[in-house]
C-alpha cells in the first residue's frame, strides 16, 4: 500500500514537473518574435512619415501622379505584405478557432475605427487647430480601412483552413503551394474579379461640383465626358466610377496625386496652379484607397502570408531565402514586363496587377535582406530604432504619420492661436539659425 502511494506520489510529482515544463515552453514560445518582421514593419512606418513630410518637396519620393512607381508607392503594399506575414505567424499560435476569430474581428473593427477617426475628417488641419467631422464629407475609405479589409479576408481564410494544413512539408519545392491551395485560389478569384470589373465596366459621362475654394470655378458643376469601357486613364476608369456610385463623390479623397500630373499642373510633378486649359477632372476628387482597388490589394496580403508560411514550414535558412528571393525576383520581372509592354501599367491609384507584382516582389527582397541581417547574422542592434517603431507601429502611426503629435504641439500657444510653439521653433529658431 505504501509502495502504491509512493508510486502515485512520483506520478503526481512527474505530472507537476511536466506541466511546469509545458507552461515554461508556452511562455517561451509566446515571447519569441521574428525580429526581422518588426524591423521591416518599422521601416515601412518610417518610410510613410518620410514621404508624408518630404514628398511635396521632393516629388521623386512622393506618389506618382498616375502611372509609374515612386518611393511613396511602396508604402501601402509593404504594409499589406507584412500584415500577411504577421497573420501566418500570429494565428499559428492560436489553435482555438473561436478565439482566433474573435481576435481577427476585434482587430479589424479597431483598424476601421482608427481609420475613420484619423482620415475621415476629424483632424482637418492640426496647424490651424481645426477639428471636427462633417458627416456630409466624411471619407469612408483610407489606409487603415484597406488594411482592415485585407487582414479580415486573409485572416478568416487562414483560420478556416488550419485543419487542412499538414504538419510536415513534403520535400518537393512546389509542395508549399499545394499545402496552401485555398490561399492561391482566393488570390486567383480576386484577380479575376478585379480584371473583369476594371476592363468590363462601362463608365458613363459624370458630373461633380468643384469644392476647392481656390478654383475660379468654385461651386460650379463640371462635366467629365467618358462613355467608354476598359480605360485606365484618370477620369474614366472603373475604380473611380464604382467609388462615385457606392461611396458618393463627397466622401472621396479631395487631393488625389493626379493633380500634379502634366495635364493639370503647370509645375508638374510639383503641386502648382492648374493650366488654363486643364481638363475638368483635374478638380475632381478620387479615392486612392477605394473599393475595387482595395479588393485588388488583398493580393499583396496573400503574397505576404505565403512568405509567412515559408518561414513556418521550411526549417532551414537557405531553403527559405532561396524560395523568397526567387519569388521576389520573379514577381518584379513579371510586373516590369507587364508595364513596359503596355499590357497593364504600374498604377498605385488603381492598384493594378503589375503594381502588385513589382511592389510585393520588392517587399519580399527587402524582407529577405532584413532576415539575413537580423535573424541570421544577428546584427539586430543596427536596426533597434526600426524594431522599436515596428513593435509600436500603431502608436507611431497615430502620433506621427497622422499629425496627432503635430496637433498636440501646435495646441500650445501664447495670446494668439497663430503664435504656437511649432511656429516659434520653425520660424524663429530655425530661421535665425539659417541667417
Amino acid at each position: 500500500m505504501a509502495e502504491i502511494k509512493a508510486h502515485d506520489g512520483d506520478i503526481h510529482r512527474l505530472d507537476i514537473a511536466e506541466t511546469a515544463e509545458n507552461t515554461a515552453k508556452k511562455k517561451k514560445n509566446k515571447k519569441i518574435r521574428v525580429a526581422s518582421v518588426d524591423v521591416f514593419r518599422g521601416l515601412t512606418v518610417a518610410l510613410m512619415i518620410l514621404v508624408d513630410d518630404a514628398g511635396g518637396e521632393w516629388p521623386v519620393i512622393g506618389h506618382a501622379p498616375w502611372n509609374g512607381c515612386n518611393l511613396a508607392d511602396f508604402v501601402m503594399p509593404f504594409f499589406l505584405f507584412i500584415v500577411g506575414i504577421a497573420i501566418a505567424l500570429a494565428l499559428k499560435r492560436i489553435p482555438d478557432r473561436g478565439i482566433a476569430t474573435k481576435k481577427v474581428i476585434f482587430r479589424t473593427l479597431k483598424l476601421i475605427f482608427w481609420g475613420l477617426l484619423l482620415q475621415g475628417g476629424f483632424s482637418h488641419a492640426p496647424d490651424k487647430l481645426s477639428y471636427g467631422v462633417d458627416m456630409k464629407n466624411i471619407r469612408w475609405f483610407g489606409i487603415l480601412q484597406r488594411i482592415a479589409l485585407s487582414y479580415f479576408v486573409v485572416g478568416m481564410l487562414e483560420i478556416a483552413t488550419q485543419g487542412a494544413q499538414a504538419k510536415e512539408l513534403p520535400p518537393a519545392w512546389f509542395s508549399i503551394y499545394k499545402l496552401y491551395f485555398w490561399h492561391w485560389l482566393l488570390g486567383g478569384c480576386v484577380l479575376i474579379v478585379y480584371l473583369a470589373v476594371i476592363y468590363g465596366t462601362y463608365v458613363p459621362t459624370w458630373q461633380f461640383t468643384v469644392q476647392n475654394t481656390d478654383s475660379p470655378d468654385y461651386g460650379k458643376i463640371l462635366t467629365v465626358v467618358c462613355d467608354v469601357r476598359g480605360k485606365l486613364d484618370p477620369p474614366c476608369n472603373a475604380v473611380g466610377y464604382i467609388d462615385r456610385q457606392v461611396l458618393g463623390i463627397n466622401h472621396m479623397y479631395q487631393h488625389p496625386a493626379w493633380k500634379r500630373s502634366k495635364a493639370c499642373s503647370v509645375r508638374s510633378p510639383y503641386e502648382g496652379p492648374f493650366k488654363k486649359d486643364a481638363p475638368s477632372w483635374c478638380w475632381a476628387p478620387f479615392e486612392p484607397e477605394g473599393i475595387l482597388s482595395s479588393i485588388s490589394a488583398i493580393l499583396s496580403t496573400i503574397i505576404g502570408v505565403h512568405f509567412g508560411h515559408v518561414l513556418i514550414q521550411m526549417k532551414d535558412h537557405s531553403s527559405r531565402l532561396t524560395h523568397w528571393i526567387m519569388m521576389g525576383l520573379g514577381l518584379i520581372v513579371m510586373g516590369i514586363v507587364l508595364h513596359f509592354t503596355d499590357a497593364i501599367p504600374l498604377n498605385k491609384q488603381l492598384y493594378t496587377f503589375s503594381y502588385v507584382c513589382v511592389t510585393s516582389g520588392a517587399a519580399g527582397l527587402v524582407f529577405s535582406f532584413f532576415y539575413i541581417m537580423v535573424d541570421i547574422w544577428r546584427l539586430r542592434y543596427l536596426f533597434l530604432p526600426l524594431e522599436w517603431i515596428g513593435m509600436n507601429a500603431m502608436l507611431v502611426y497615430v502620433m506621427a504619420a497622422e499629425g496627432i503629435f503635430a496637433g498636440f504641439i501646435n495646441g500650445w500657444y501664447y495670446d494668439d492661436p497663430h503664435n504656437t510653439l511649432a511656429f516659434y521653433i520653425g520660424w524663429e529658431f530655425i530661421g535665425n539659425f539659417r541667417r
